[in-house]
């Protein structure tokens, strides 16, 4: 199948209207980014991100307004996967000390349940557990026993065999869950993952991911400045720049704004943004060829001829690759649940602005560079 087969159409006078829309949008995000800034998932700033799985389908609404008063501040509540799947995110990492006393009151309540009157000691408490001292190490094991079953992580503090005393967690997620358990007696979850990240953690986290970007661009910039001439690999990485920064400017501009759109930029986000850099550069490389083998054909023709003229041959391969794979990620996009959506987001628009740059950005900067210092292209 084959489109514009026989397309003949004057790419670079259009350079400059480009270039008005390049800036534009990036003068809207640029804009943005200062007055609002980007919103940073779990990965970046840090924080406690949970995953409950319910037996039956939940209204995330409710479960919502079930966590909001619970003293962990303010927090993300959305479905994960399917409607039994709710993921929370809260930025605390710990307990907040002026509610470690009423988990501690709830898992004794817990115990005093199961064994009503049983004499116990409290002999040491951290940020995130609690360590109980029992009469004799049968009663501990008893102890951890009923509570394991009871969804909470209890443990041995040693293995040695007269050992009477048990550790038991008590994280954001033992919090959530024994509120939840007040408030939602029909339908029973577990907690499937919690993760835990330091706001040290997530600062290392932010500099491996600019970093990552970073040495990427400048090994294509290496890479295509071998292949080709300097000025190519220079056209291509610069667009790669304008891609990129187009498309993270959205992230700021839209956030809050679309409704079931979560622009947080998280991991998954910039592996997002480096699927988007692969992607582009290779539309850029296919034009880049084609140039090369017109230069080497018609050594006597015009630039901006070949450049067109190179525009126009790949034209069908561009739509029809491109075409393809934007329908791909807007199912994605519409049918990937709450947690994939922002990376399809991030692929659909990034794919849009990559082919847009590697016609009107990439190929342009090469013919402003023969046409400014009056240099003859040649391979």
């Amino acid at each position: 199948m084959r489109i514009f087969e026989n397309l003949n159409y004057d790419f670079i006078s259009k350079k400059n209207i480009a270039y008005i829309l390049s800036i534009g949008l990036f003068a809207l995000g640029l804009i943005s980014a200062i007055i609002r800034g980007f919103q940073f998932g779990i990965d970046f700033k840090g924080g406690t991100e949970i995953v409950l799985q319910f037996d039956k389908p939940v209204d995330i609404g409710n479960v919502r307004t079930d966590v909001e008063n619970i003293g962990l501040g303010n927090m993300e509540v959305k479905t994960f996967g399917s409607e039994t799947g709710v993921m929370i995110r809260t930025e605390e990492q710990v307990i907040p000390a002026n509610i470690f006393p009423r988990v501690v009151s709830y898992i004794n309540n817990e115990i005093e349940k199961k064994f009503p009157g049983l004499d116990r000691q409290i002999v040491d408490s951290t940020a995130n557990s609690i360590t109980y001292q029992f009469a004799n190490k049968d009663t501990t094991d008893d102890v951890i026993d009923a509570l394991f079953a009871s969804g909470f992580q209890s443990g041995k503090v040693s293995e040695e065999p007269s050992n009477n005393q048990m550790v038991v967690r008590a994280g954001i997620a033992d919090w959530i869950k024994e509120n939840l358990n007040q408030k939602i007696n029909d339908n029973d979850f577990i907690v499937l993952k919690e993760d835990i990240v330091g706001p040290k953690i997530g600062a290392e986290l932010k500099r491996d991911a600019v970093l990552a970007i970073f040495f990427a661009l400048l090994v294509i910039l290496v890479y295509l400045g071998f292949r080709f001439k300097f000025i190519f690999a220079f056209g291509a990485v610069t667009a790669l720049f304008h891609d990129t920064l187009i498309t993270l400017g959205l992230f700021s501009l839209l956030y809050g704004l679309v409704p079931g759109l979560n622009l947080e930029i998280d991991i998954t986000i910039v592996a997002a943004f480096l699927t988007l850099i692969g992607y582009s550069i290779n539309d850029t490389v296919i034009v880049f060829d084609r140039i090369r083998e017109n230069i080497k054909i018609h050594k006597t023709k015009p630039i901006n001829e070949i450049i067109n003229t190179s525009i126009s041959q790949t034209m069908s391969r561009t739509v029809l690759t491109g075409g393809t794979t934007l329908l791909t990620v807007f199912v994605l996009l519409i049918f990937g649940g709450e947690v994939l959506r922002a990376f399809a987001f991030t692929l659909f628009f990034g794919i849009i602005i990559g082919t847009y740059s590697s016609i009107f950005v990439a190929s342009a900067l090469v013919y402003e560079y023969s046409i400014k210092y009056k240099k003859k292209l040649e391979f």
